[in-house]
């Protein structure tokens, strides 16, 4: 039985209304009907945006996410998206979406969705090259890496505003005390191996990380001495859009070391006589 509708003003020109399901569960775009009231003849209605202008987290030059939802733009309706930049190694931090379903679209470089299956129990790697998508469903915890530099991913949203719960925001606000109590931890241990984690954390390791060259080292060794993760597969299997999710077995160390069928992407923009490569030359 469908509940009474709650009424969201955009204040430029229009407003969505969205019913509460069966379940009470509201929220902006989660689990509800979204019927929007536009009022397309306003001068306020809006039809384009310029999202590089809309830098919502910013790591360094190379590492960056710009947001484009119905704050911006208020036609969108039950659509939004990121705009991520990523150099090599970079991570999209763990997190998952509560209110909406992520579409993930490799633009150019090259990067790894990563997934954890709640129905199987498997964490799951989906390499993406340009023109490869990887979908994560609706509350599923995951993650992205890049492999390669000048990685440009976009993710789509089925929801006007991406909500957000980040690793680093669940390892912050629980209390040290708590995790340690129920497995089986030492507590002081635990602190100072979670006092570097800061809320908000989005895209690491951190501009500050603490010895990354030693990091660096450490992981690849972990890493080498880990079952590969890619199955082998016979020469005429090695096509763009031939890959397989198969469980995850290993390679959690960065940087990441594999190779996985990346295709050199080439862009030509208008105006623009030369090409420019994943590699940043012209």
């Amino acid at each position: 039985m469908l509940q009474p509708e709650k009424i969201i003003h955009l204040g430029l020109g229009g407003y969505i209304s969205y019913r509460k399901n069966d379940k009470n569960r509201f929220a902006e775009g989660k689990d509800s009907q979204v019927t929007s009231y536009m009022d397309y003849k306003s001068p306020n209605t809006q039809f384009s945006f310029d999202v590089n202008c809309n830098t919502t987290f910013k790591k360094d030059d190379c590492n960056y996410i710009n947001t484009l939802s119905i704050k911006e733009l208020n036609t969108l309706e039950n659509t939004s998206l990121l705009d991520i930049f990523l150099s090599k190694s970079n991570v999209v931090e763990p997190h998952y979406h509560q209110n909406a379903a992520e579409l993930v679209y490799c633009i150019s470089g090259a990067a790894v969705v990563s997934l954890i299956n709640p129905f199987t129990n498997e964490l799951l790697h989906f390499p993406i090259t340009p023109g490869q998508v990887a979908n994560v469903p609706q509350g599923w915890w995951h993650y992205e890496v890049a492999t390669t530099d000048c990685t440009h991913l976009l993710a789509i949203f089925n929801a006007p505003i991406p909500e957000v719960i980040l690793g680093s925001d669940l390892l912050t606000l629980t209390p040290p005390k708590v995790l340690a109590h129920t497995y089986c931890m030492n507590e002081a241990e635990l602190k100072e191996v979670l006092a570097p984690v800061k809320p908000g954390t989005f895209i690491g390791p951190p501009a500050d990380c603490c010895e990354p060259g030693k990091t660096a080292v450490a992981n690849t060794a972990y890493a080498n001495n880990m079952a590969p993760y890619m199955e082998a597969q016979a020469p005429h299997m090695l096509q763009p859009f031939g890959y397989q999710p198969t469980p995850a077995h290993g390679y959690y160390g960065q940087p990441y070391v594999q190779e996985y069928r990346q295709q050199p992407y080439v862009q030509t923009y208008p105006g623009i006589q030369n090409a420019v490569d994943i590699g940043g030359s012209v």
